[in-house]
């Protein structure tokens, strides 16, 4: 596993697809903005994780696990963000938990092995 670069992927897909799809579905309305960025969050992180996996950073028996880290690092990222949306940086920053997770979920999967 190359932690470096699987944290910073899963860290940047998840605040990009956040963002995106917060943009996307939020022109149903302001509620929306939130939907869109909590739908995009796991999304990101999916991709991010893949990618992860396709270039070798991770192995295949880690995806899942490193999947749902990632995606509770981003839940647990979603509430710091909305809290500190007068500051550019806090929110940024906080997606780094989906990053985080995603590292703690492999390394549970490679505990988890026989």
């Amino acid at each position: 596993m190359q932690a470096q670069g699987t944290f910073v992927l899963v860290w940047l897909l998840a605040g990009v697809f956040a963002v995106l799809m917060s943009i996307v579905v939020g022109q149903l309305g302001e509620p929306f903005l939130f939907v869109g960025a909590l739908v995009g969050g796991p999304m990101g992180v999916a991709g991010g994780v893949w990618l992860s996996g396709r270039t070798g950073w991770l192995a295949a028996s880690e995806l899942r696990f490193a999947f749902f880290g990632g995606s509770l690092g981003f839940f647990l990222a979603a509430p710091i963000a909305v809290l500190n949306l007068h500051s550019p940086v806090a929110p940024v920053l906080s997606c780094a938990l989906a990053g985080a997770g995603a590292l703690v979920g492999a390394g549970l999967s490679r505990r988890s092995r026989p």
